[in-house]
């Protein structure tokens, strides 16, 4: 009996990971006739069909995902090998990061900040997206680890771990004059600026708005929090913002802070691979106490992290 190509077998997975042979052969740099070719020469090794036509699409068979199953154990696998294997043997450790758009920049800088050693043995890469196209990256082993406003579901995310690092409550803020109505009947005087639908914070504020009866006008949704605090100090409109980062917002003048919803909070977690548990930054990140920098201490020297005596486990 001729051995298993595995190579087919690769090719075959990478279609159904995919969804097309087009977009399977995008990703692997060859035309969608070798593809295909490839899956029919691992069709005839096995026996069967690995798809069938569903209307213009492709679908896995029975038989192809029962095979899937094992592709998918054995590849995922082969990454975790070549994610750990490159990570140890490098002079300095390259430390991959995506971080939500959604996030306060200033926030994220102060917590990667705090766990990154000042010897140069960590070389920080920083990406900034969406949730959901961090998460997509994290799953193909693209990144190390995630920043982001909301936590991973393990339950559709197997492998993926998350950690909440702390929360904060939520001002509203705006160019003077101060609205004549009290907070927050104000919001009503002055069309808002608000995170995005796609982040956690956007969800949140339409719930709370809709609790409180308020229907303001809208003058524009954000997925980035920069950008909207951006439009904010040069517009009239009302922006939210993270209340530890009051003092410094208020020095744009003239800034005012016109109230603060408690029931609003901003969380902030971090998403990892099982298999970087062991990654130093990841590590420390995890074991590192962030409560004085979520309590208003604008200061991440005060910050509680544990001294990097697993770096030698690495050498």
């Amino acid at each position: 009996m001729s051995h298993l190509n595995y190579n087919h077998l690769y090719y075959f997975w990478m279609t159904q990971k995919k969804g097309s042979v087009t977009k399977a052969a995008e990703a692997l740099f060859l035309t969608p006739q070798t593809v295909t070719g490839q899956i029919r020469q691992l069709e005839q090794r096995l026996g069967g069909k690995l798809f069938k036509r569903k209307g213009r699409q492709l679908e896995a068979s029975e038989l192809g995902q029962l095979v899937f199953q094992y592709a998918d154990r054995m590849f995922s696998l082969s990454y975790e090998m070549l994610d750990i294997v490159n990570y140890r043997k490098e002079d300095h450790l390259v430390f991959e990061v995506g971080i939500a758009d959604a996030l306060s920049k200033r926030l994220a800088s102060r917590v990667l900040l705090s766990v990154i050693p000042n010897d140069g043995s960590i070389h920080l890469r920083c990406y900034e997206s969406t949730h959901e196209m961090l998460l997509e990256q994290l799953s193909q082993h693209k990144l190390d680890m995630i920043l982001s406003d909301c936590p991973v579901d393990s339950a559709q995310h197997a492998g993926l771990l998350s950690k909440k690092l702390g929360e904060c409550d939520i001002g509203f803020y705006c160019r003077e004059p101060l609205p004549s109505k009290p907070f927050p009947a104000c919001l009503e005087e002055r069309r808002l600026l608000i995170p995005g639908r796609r982040t956690a914070m956007g969800r949140q504020l339409r719930h709370w708005l809709e609790v409180q009866g308020l229907k303001p006008q809208i003058l524009g949704e954000f997925d980035d929090a920069a950008l909207m605090k951006a439009f904010g100090f040069f517009n009239q409109g009302i922006f939210v913002a993270p209340a530890i980062y009051r003092e410094a917002i208020l020095q744009h003048q003239p800034v005012i802070e016109i109230g603060r919803a408690e029931e609003l909070k901003e969380e902030y977690y971090v998403i990892f691979a099982e298999r970087m548990i062991q990654h130093p930054a990841v590590k420390r990140l995890c074991e590192s106490d962030f409560t004085s920098l979520f309590s208003g201490l604008d200061d991440f020297s005060a910050v509680t992290v544990p001294p990097p005596t697993f770096d030698s486990e690495f050498s």
